[in-house]
């Protein structure tokens, strides 16, 4: 029998908007009502009753489960290794009120990348957290390959489209490639025909090919300010291009290393509601520094810092979306705003409307925050996990 869950007492802040004094109605994997004050009262007797203020103190915040479009895993596991490790991973991730994820993966061997982008799709059919596959690579420029494996990067040929695709079964989000290499322009195309959003990222490109791989579909921006050109007062280049589209999402990693939180603040104000907080979390979250591996290369991790070993390049981070949000929020990001960013636009990137927001109708996933903006309750799929 399935049972109804009712948080009450709560800041509710989703979709942009904000109400005190919220209730909010778990049912099954959906969210059943919402309403204020007492109201809730007149809900179902046998609904299983918590009262946020109890859970995370005054000031308690109510929001839907946060969706990161790009990660590479945590805990001490990556999304490269096996379905035990992918579990561990994302468990890491959920406890800080990651909800659903895409799972990225770095650039490798075809055959390599053909088998886990099936893993990850056989494991969509039993997790609902595991919302697909992020292809970070590998038709990625050598110049901008960042934390990739330069003998791992390869031309998007339509063969190897087509073996990706076929292996992905329907479950790849998204791809990131360099538009200004040999065979994009094909690749873009055939990605969007089955439905796979487009990222320009690790890239050479300039304002006009980044416009250029706009109008061919492409709709994401990786990781904004890494690994492409930089915003110049007289080349604007990727970022530029991705601020004046409004059809395109900018993922940016909010660690307060990849990007200044100046400019976090800035791209907020370029960009209102088509920022995505995104993680690029490696194994080493939650799991301390050290020496780790991502893809085929040596990484260590020091004062949470990921570098590629014996180089000053970054290599992923440590993220949580929790510590993204503090971040966004402490750079002067306005609270909506930021949630926002953690929930209803990464859901729309990826073509998940019935995600991120809390209202009747949409997935019954849940984070509860106190007034410090640190996670004290998740749920996910209507189950609470956290």
């Amino acid at each position: 029998m399935v049972t109804a869950t009712i948080i009450h007492s709560a800041r509710l802040v989703s979709d942009g908007a904000e109400t005190g004094d919220a209730w909010v109605e778990l049912h099954g994997g959906t969210i059943a009502a919402v309403g204020t004050c007492e109201s809730w009262r007149s809900r179902p007797a046998s609904a299983t009753i918590i009262d946020a203020s109890e859970v995370a103190g005054p000031g308690a915040i109510l929001t839907p489960g946060f969706v990161d479009l790009h990660g590479h895993g945590g805990g001490g596991f990556s999304y490269e290794g096996d379905g035990a490790d992918i579990r561990a991973a994302r468990a890491l991730h959920l406890a800080h009120g990651t909800t659903r994820a895409v799972l990225s993966l770095v650039s490798g061997s075809l055959e390599h990348l053909t088998e886990q982008v099936a893993r990850i799709a056989a494991m969509t059919k039993t997790d609902a957290g595991i919302l697909g596959s992020h292809l970070e690579g590998p038709f990625l420029d050598p110049g901008h390959r960042g934390a990739h494996d330069p003998a791992a990067l390869r031309a998007a040929t339509p063969d190897a489209v087509a073996a990706l695709l076929e292996a992905g079964a329907g479950t790849i989000r998204q791809v990131t490639l360099a538009p200004e290499l040999p065979g994009a322009a094909d690749a873009i195309r055939a990605f969007r025909e089955v439905g796979v959003c487009v990222a320009v990222g690790h890239t050479d490109a300039d304002l006009e090919a980044t416009r250029a791989a706009f109008e061919a579909g492409a709709s994401i921006l990786t990781h904004a300010f890494n690994a492409m050109p930089p915003l110049h007062h007289r080349a604007p280049g990727p970022v530029g291009a991705a601020t004046a589209d409004a059809r395109v999402t900018l993922e940016v990693i909010a660690d307060g290393v990849h990007v200044h939180p100046e400019l976090i603040r800035i791209l907020f104000a370029a960009a209102p509601g088509r920022i995505a907080l995104v993680t690029d979390a490696m194994a080493a979250a939650g799991a301390g520094d050290g020496r780790y591996v991502l893809g085929e290369l040596e990484v260590d991790v020091v004062d949470g810092v990921a570098r590629i070993a014996g180089t000053d390049t970054i290599a992923g981070s440590t993220l949580t979306q929790d510590a993204a949000l503090r971040v966004a929020v402490g750079a002067g990001v306005d609270l909506a705003d930021a949630l926002g960013a953690l929930t209803v636009v990464p859901a729309r990137a990826v073509g998940r409307p019935d995600l991120g927001i809390l209202a009747p109708g949409h997935a019954a996933d849940a984070v509860l925050l106190d007034a410090s903006l640190t996670v004290r309750a998740v749920w996910c799929d209507g189950h609470r996990v956290q």
